[in-house]
């Protein structure tokens, strides 16, 4: 996965959980979530 798909994702993400216009699609967010978890850059942190 592309960082773009990636930032992508994590948007639809960010979307469907805080988005009072969207339906709660759960079944959509934890597919994601699955995705997004596999890219690397999901276990970095930011520490400054």
């Amino acid at each position: 996965m592309r960082d773009v798909d990636y930032l992508r994702k994590i948007d639809e993400i960010e979307r469907l959980l805080n988005d009072p216009t969207h339906r709660m699609e759960p079944d959509r967010v934890w597919s994601l979530l699955a995705e997004v978890a596999r890219h690397p850059a999901a276990g970095e942190t930011s520490e400054g």
